[in-house]
């Protein structure tokens, strides 16, 4: 039976999907929110190494992607999660603005990072309210690469006793460290199992407990889970989506609304976009640019872990710390080579859970001899938007990615310089990188851009092709950055709902 009570569907309760619900709460709009996956249960397994990490008891089992990269094509379970919250639910809430110059043409080592088409006093005031909306700590002004802002409405997270004594032997090295954004809410007792665990407290900033759980003390706010986007259907001209073909709790419902908003994040919104093929969008909706599912970033990142087998790390909360000394070119690198960030402890089960083949022949006791002197750290670099990375789907619907990383070789000197710095404190390490698997800061897959031909969304998210579609996820990015995208996300979120009040409510 179809449903038409909505004025606004939203198919996806993340960063974008969540805090889009959150803006447009106040107004006199229907909204519907759809969410593929659950509420996150409140419970002891919430910080659980062996649930979340050797159980991966949040992570859809029967999930599997295809790497198109070789001919064998083997699938790969993503790093992704759906519930209520999306992704937010399990990121460490590292809350960065993109630095001024991430706004405009970068030169790196492998080629250009593209201007956006929004410059970065466009985005400032969102980034204020979406600070305040998701209680980012931090310190402005710290870092000498932070655009220009005002004070964070929260004060920087305090470093443990051992944090700050690295923190003074990065400063004698001539670097910059500096408080990372963070966002964390009131009742957070700075625990060992907050990046990339759900938060049994409900104290990490994120998008259920920000965003969805207030919108729906709105009347006018419903949500629906277990209610999977199967695709959006246009009317005979395909310049309006007329409808969303949903399977909720096993069941087909159509949902009808003037308005639709896609937040699925930057691989499922892409697929949602291509399983929506008809006689009028040939080769996917929106996509008359050949674009949607093109350019897909990730980020490269490795993570360090960094012994000293002279002292044991006591440091329960130790992900407070960041260096941004190497993020432009400049008298260290004559390109840019990203960003350093400290880690939340990494436990010996998953370190034993994510490591190579081997190293899960080593047993379980030699890895907690590690982790207890270990200071876990990661470097991150932007990778660039190339056409032939991208995301496509079968004829079965199967996601399929392919996805080459660039910028290599500046990540790599990245990564061997923080390793000299560490090593001069005291240190010895060992690197671990997912490379191509890493799915975590999946961004660029549905591009925004001024000119349709070479852009899938408008500057306000809104597809080209489609005049009541918007995406509102990190498949906007024309550029990966070298930070995390969640502020990013949030903020022009918070940009896109006030056009939308403005023009289309």
């Amino acid at each position: 039976m179809p449903e038409t009570g909505f004025d606004v569907v939203i198919i996806g309760t993340g960063a974008g999907g969540g805090t889009m619900a959150h803006a447009l709460a106040s107004t006199s709009a229907r909204v519907l929110l759809v969410e593929r996956g659950d509420f996150v249960p409140q419970e002891p397994e919430n910080w659980s190494p062996e649930a979340v990490w050797r159980d991966r008891r949040y992570r859809p089992r029967d999930e599997r992607w295809i790497d198109d990269r070789r001919r064998l094509k083997r699938t790969f379970r993503p790093y992704t999660h759906y519930g209520v919250g999306g992704n937010t639910k399990f990121w460490g809430s590292a809350l960065f603005r993109l630095r001024r110059e991430d706004f405009e043409a970068v030169e790196h080592a492998d080629g250009t990072s593209p201007a956006w088409p929004i410059k970065y006093e466009a985005l400032a005031p969102f980034y204020d309210r979406a600070e305040r909306l998701f209680q980012v700590h931090g310190e402005a002004g710290a870092d000498p690469t932070d655009p220009p802002r005002g004070p964070f409405p929260c004060p920087p997270v305090p470093h443990a006793p051992r944090i700050a004594e690295i923190v003074e032997q990065l400063r004698s090295e001539g670097l910059h460290p500096a408080p990372l954004p963070l966002g964390l809410r009131d009742g957070c007792i700075l625990c060992r199992t907050c990046n990339s665990f759900p938060c049994q407290l409900h104290a990490k900033s994120e998008a259920d407990v920000c965003c969805v759980r207030p919108a729906l003390t709105h009347a006018n706010v419903t949500l629906w889970t277990n209610a999977f986007a199967r695709r959006l259907d246009t009317d005979p001209s395909g310049t309006r989506v007329v409808s969303a073909e949903i399977e909720r709790n096993g069941t087909a419902v159509t949902v009808h609304a003037p308005l639709f908003i896609v937040a699925c994040g930057a691989v499922n919104s892409a697929a949602l976009l291509l399983r929506s093929a008809s006689a009028v969008h040939r080769n996917g909706l929106a996509n008359s640019s050949g674009l949607v599912g093109a350019r897909y970033m990730a980020h490269l990142a490795t993570m360090i872990s960094a012994f000293n087998r002279h002292r044991k790390n006591d440091t329960v909360f130790q992900k407070t710390v960041a260096v941004n000394d190497y993020y432009h070119a400049g008298p260290r690198t004559p390109h840019p080579l990203g960003q350093i960030q400290s880690q939340g402890r990494t436990q010996a089960v998953v370190l034993k859970s994510e490591s190579p083949w081997y190293g899960r022949w080593i047993p379980l006791p030699a890895w907690e001899w590690w982790a207890s002197g270990a200071v876990d750290w990661l470097v991150m670099s932007e990778d660039l938007p190339r056409p032939e990375n991208r995301i496509t789907i079968d004829s079965q619907g199967r996601i399929h990615l392919r996805y080459r990383q660039n910028n290599v070789a500046s990540h790599q000197a990245l990564v061997r310089e923080t390793s000299r710095i560490l090593k001069r404190l005291g240190f010895f390490t060992i690197t671990h990188s997912l490379g191509t698997r890493n799915t975590t800061h999946q961004c660029g897959t549905l591009v925004f851009g001024d000119d349709p031909r070479t852009s899938v969304l408008d500057p306000f998210c809104r597809t080209h092709d489609v005049e009541n579609l918007f995406v509102v996820d990190a498949s906007f990015f024309p550029s990966s950055a070298a930070v995390n995208p969640g502020l990013t996300i949030v903020a022009q979120a918070l940009r896109v709902a006030d056009h939308i009040r403005d023009t289309c409510l």
